[in-house]
């Protein structure tokens, strides 16, 4: 009998840790594996050229958008339907502020976190108390509120957008090349990826899973859910203000129609797809989104609906993401 029971202990331990996902549940395999796709992303450019940076470096850029939106949807299970509007504020911002006034690029970026977190509890403290389709459709239309006043207003260039955005100097070298950018939106993601990790195994953390389960339970248990969905919509608008500042960088010249409700359902997408909570996940949903058009962009138009297929049997086969996140 003893035989027998450790003979099957062995055979569960050995298939607990047989296989890539057994492999990775290993902290000292995880951190090798983590080192070793840095340092390829790191070393990318010496084998590249300005269109695979380009890709890439839009890829590293949805990744912090989708990471951002990841804490309101994936952590706390809030709906957003209007995310871009924090992305908008964040570029806005920047580019009012360099264009217009002259300020060094680096001193708008807390300009923008504030504008950005004021922004999330704008839209979050009045209506969080509200749930499912209802906050839904009211993220919706702040986003379409915050795209239309920057089309009508005349300190934002109105229709046609700002131009002549500055691209930030550091120590007096003058971030203008792809490559430049390619590293600051690595740095960005990586920055990111830790940020949300960190908030996710936190007491804060935590308290985004019990809402997200049940929001009667977790406020029997002491939790002010209001207070707990409101931190979740101010942390993932900052995320989005800051990528704003740095997308307002790059492009030195925004517009109104860059921040659509298209571009908030692509970034839910990203966030879905790859499976909501889950860091890996939501990075390559993000890169799938960047990624999948370019593969199919020898078809011309018609790559959006070979895409939209791709997407559509994902989603059937693996109604959780691409990398779900593990049930608790």
């Amino acid at each position: 009998m003893t035989t027998k029971n450790i003979t099957a202990g062995e055979r569960t331990g050995a298939a607990n840790s047989g296989g890539p996902s057994g492999w990775l549940h290993s902290q000292k395999n995880r951190v090798v594996v983590l080192m070793f796709l840095a340092g390829a992303a790191m070393l990318l450019p010496l084998v590249s050229n300005n269109y695979v940076l380009e890709v890439m470096s839009n890829a590293w850029f949805y990744v912090m958008l989708c990471l951002g939106l990841n804490i309101v949807v994936g952590y706390a299970g809030l709906l957003d339907l209007g995310y871009a509007a924090f992305f908008a504020v964040g570029a806005y911002t920047t580019g009012i502020l360099t264009s217009q006034f002259g300020v060094n690029f680096w001193l708008t970026i807390p300009v923008a976190i504030g504008c950005s977190a004021c922004a999330g509890i704008i839209i979050g403290g009045p209506t969080l108390r509200l749930r499912s389709d209802y906050l839904a459709i009211v993220t919706l239309g702040f986003g379409e509120i915050v795209r239309i006043i920057a089309r009508n207003l005349e300190i934002t260039g109105g229709a046609s957008g700002l131009i002549g955005i500055e691209k930030p100097s550091l120590f007096g070298f003058q971030l203008s090349q792809i490559i430049h950018f390619y590293y600051v939106f690595l740095i960005l993601a990586i920055l990111s990826c830790y940020v949300s990790y960190r908030l996710q195994h936190s007491r804060l953390g935590r308290a985004w899973q019990y809402v997200r389960e049940d929001e009667d339970a977790a406020e029997a248990m002491g939790i002010n859910r209001v207070a707990v969905k409101l931190y979740a919509y101010v942390i993932g608008a900052i995320f989005g203000g800051v990528a704003g500042c740095f997308f307002a960088a790059k492009m030195t010249a925004i517009s109104p129609e860059t921040f659509t409700f298209q571009q908030s359902v692509l970034i839910l997408l990203g966030v879905v797809l790859g499976g909501m909570g889950k860091i890996p996940g939501v990075v390559v949903g993000a890169f799938a989104l960047v990624l999948f058009p370019e593969v199919f962009r020898d078809l011309g138009s018609s790559r959006i609906l070979v895409f939209a297929i791709v997407m559509l049997v994902i989603m059937l086969y693996r109604p959780e993401g691409i990398w779900p996140a593990k049930k608790s």
